[in-house]
């Protein structure tokens, strides 16, 4: 089994994510952290219980993380994900309540203790990478437990929450490009999922209506028919949820890689990751900054009905 961990801003396509994660026997779900993103942390909070409970795994500690993002207002998108995050479906919500730690303290804590077993981790963010930044910043040492980190964010060259930059990216780009320093001066590997692949694992409505029978299933139909709702169209991407079925299977995803910076100015760009597709050194020449020290693997193509499959065959 892949050991991992979410970190979370639970919405939408987070559920898809996390039900894949819960249910899936060639991953262990470590823990789940939550993130004010899509909606503020306490709905996140409740969403991500109600979800994990629906598939079965309330042994699953979840924890209580960033409210706010570094420098900027939260910025939710309840146009996307409903008011209450989970579309507004009246599913019942979890009554249970998240471990006391900190999602910082207890990032640590399961990763100081992979590193002593030798059983890395693969962390998961799904979300502003708040968390991940002020891990990372305040025990780099916990790094030593990360065999990689397999993000969705960012694109290549396109955006959702503006025209050059992509929802969780944007929400907190400090948090993006401090992660991304980290990870390159401790030598974790990482993966952008990004949009460029986000939409390339769709769930049709007809294979969404044969899921039920249980609480996961009957979660995930509704999960996919809202989307399709909102996009109004017959099929709808399990969108974050394609990040994990990358962990579990790479084979699917084609990757590239390049250095790789988040954009922290510009009045049109901020937010936005700068894939340094250059492939010869004279380009380099008059560029002042020179090439990102960090180079990350890009998705840029995904086997979709591959992926699809996958989720299907593990939510129900």
């Amino acid at each position: 089994m892949k050991p991992v961990i979410l970190d979370v801003d639970t919405g939408l396509d987070d559920a898809c994510a996390l039900l894949l994660a819960a249910r899936h026997p060639e991953l262990d779900l470590k823990a789940v952290t939550c993130v004010g993103g899509n909606v503020g942390l306490d709905e996140v909070v409740v969403n991500t219980l109600t979800v994990l409970d629906a598939a079965g795994r309330s042994d699953v500690p979840v924890a209580r993380g960033a409210t706010l993002p570094l420098l900027q207002p939260v910025r939710a998108a309840p146009h996307v994900h409903g008011k209450d995050g989970l579309g507004d479906l009246d599913w019942p919500k979890s009554t249970r309540t998240p471990d006391g730690r900190h999602a910082v303290e207890l990032l640590r804590a399961v990763l100081l203790e992979a590193a002593a077993t030798g059983e890395l981790i693969t962390l998961v963010p799904l979300a502003p990478m708040t968390n991940i930044a002020l891990l990372l910043r305040t025990y780099p040492e916990a790094a030593r437990g990360l065999r990689e980190i397999v993000f969705m964010g960012g694109a290549a060259g396109i955006g959702n929450a503006t025209a050059s930059a992509e929802f969780n990216i944007w929400t907190d780009p400090e948090a993006a490009a401090i992660v991304l320093a980290a990870a390159g001066e401790l030598g974790v590997p990482v993966t952008m999922y990004g949009l460029d692949v986000f939409y390339g694992v769709p769930i049709t409505l007809a294979e969404a209506g044969a899921l039920g029978g249980s609480p996961s299933a009957e979660l995930a139909r509704r999960l996919i028919q809202k989307r399709s709702e909102l996009y109004r169209a017959e099929q709808a991407s399990i969108g974050d949820g394609g990040a994990v079925c990358a962990v579990i299977e790479p084979d699917g995803l084609t990757t590239q890689e390049f250095p790789l910076r988040v954009e922290l100015s510009g009045s049109w760009s901020r937010g936005r990751t700068i894939v340094d597709t250059r492939d010869w050194t004279g380009d380099l020449t008059s560029d002042p900054h020179g090439a990102s020290p960090t180079v990350v693997r890009v998705a840029t193509a995904v086997d979709g009905r591959r992926y699809a499959d996958l989720w299907l065959s593990a939510v129900r």
